[in-house]
């Protein structure tokens, strides 16, 4: 089928899914981070006392993901994302309304649950569930929901930070919420399931097996890709987390380091679609192990470089990483475990991710009120994600063998 022709056929459910994503912005660390020196300013934070509050947020929702996730498996993605985006407007008034640092951590937690954790997770699951032989082509499209919200959500923001105060623009936050529920109810007025599930269910995973979640639990291959599965969260989270931070430590201005967002996002994009042409011809167990070096390279790039060229050298790199990430881990868990409990596999896999973006923070924080600076960690994170992207493509290796000799017998 043609690329064109896809689109025509399927446009109802790949706008829906973007606008799933798009939504997610609003819980995401490239947008909460914006806000960061505010935030700061505001409650008398350290870098350090900052990140622990974010990762605690952060950590209380992953751990909250592990059982919520597991609805996307019983309700229908019209029903449950229109649901996540009313409880993210109210945490976007939450987070417009704090008054006490005791507070920050809860207004934290609702945003990451409803955002990062909750919406993504459902825009992923639903593609994922929806497509089987076009699957990487339909994540690629969805995805770039969540690429047009990094794009231009922060460099507006920053933008409007120096005429309007930070409390007032979640209130737009929440107002833009609010507004995706309409189009996102009318789009999926005909969802493609059930008439999808009674297909997609008949896909297995490894083994010709359709696996649980305590199947997967059992098995080490789930345990021997932690690393990989955790790593994006933390560095990417770190890096645009510490934007503030990395921006006055190495003189340049917020809003010069900002506007390099869309580098970013227009490799992104090419990653997307050149691992969702991938992923449907020959598989993601082979691209999984890999995908990773170019963060590792990004992060010697911003870590060492001292203009903001380098900078944009870096999110290039970045940018060409998260979009594979954003079609692997989307794709990867039917490709071993199958569909059937596709909801609860991946919102474990979620509640690992959102927790790997916990541990980024308040590391990197801590680091630096130790008088760390992030430029200088980067390079030792640099040489933490090569030894993962090498421990992955072994694990991968294994795997490939058993599912070659399985399909022998």
């Amino acid at each position: 089928m043609r690329f064109a022709e896809f689109l025509a056929q399927n446009k109802r459910w790949l706008f829906a899914g973007g606008l799933i994503a798009l939504g997610s912005s609003f819980g995401q660390t490239f947008f909460i981070s914006v806000f960061a020196g505010e935030i700061m300013a505001g409650f008398h934070l350290t870098d350090g006392q900052w990140g622990a509050i974010y990762s605690l947020g952060t950590t209380a929702s992953a751990i909250v993901m592990l059982f919520a996730g597991t609805l996307s498996d019983r309700l229908r993605a019209r029903t449950l994302a229109s649901a996540v985006l009313l409880l993210m407007a109210g945490a976007c008034l939450l987070m417009a309304n704090v008054s006490a640092v005791w507070a920050l951590p809860v207004a934290v937690f609702a945003l990451r649950f409803t955002g990062q954790g909750m919406l993504s997770h459902i825009s992923v699951v639903a593609i994922a569930r929806w497509y089987s032989a076009t699957r990487g082509k339909a994540l690629a499209v969805a995805n770039l929901g969540l690429s047009l919200g990094e794009a231009l959500l922060p460099f507006g923001f920053v933008a409007m930070l120096a005429y309007v105060s930070w409390q007032t623009l979640w209130l737009v936050a929440a107002v833009g919420a609010l507004a995706l529920i309409p189009p996102l109810r009318i789009l999926l007025k005909r969802e493609r399931t059930p008439q999808s599930i009674v297909a997609e269910q008949n896909v297995t995973g490894m083994n010709g097996h359709h696996w649980s979640r305590r199947d997967v639990l059992s098995h080490w291959l789930f345990w021997a890709l932690i690393p990989a599965i955790t790593a994006p969260g933390i560095f990417s989270t770190a890096l645009f987390f510490q934007q503030v931070h990395l921006s006055q430590s190495k003189g340049w201005e917020h809003t010069h380091f900002v506007a390099l967002f869309p580098v970013y996002t227009t490799t992104l994009m090419i990653g997307l679609f050149a691992y969702g042409w991938a992923i449907d011809r020959i598989g993601c167990l082979r691209l999984f192990a890999m995908f990773q070096v170019p963060m590792a390279l990004a992060y010697l790039a911003m870590g060492l470089g001292g203009s903001l060229v380098w900078a944009a050298v870096g999110f290039f790199l970045l940018g060409l990483m998260q979009g594979g990430g954003s079609t692997l881990f989307g794709a990867i868990w039917p490709e071993l475990y199958g569909t059937r409990h596709l909801g609860a596999i991946k919102a474990l896999a979620a509640a690992l991710m959102v927790f790997g973006s916990a541990i980024g923070p308040g590391m990197t924080g801590a680091l630096i009120d130790l008088g760390i600076p992030f430029q200088d960690q980067m390079v030792g994170f640099a040489a933490y994600i090569l030894v993962v992207c090498f421990l992955t493509w072994l694990a991968m290796r294994r795997a490939l063998a058993s599912i070659r000799v399985s399909a022998a017998v």
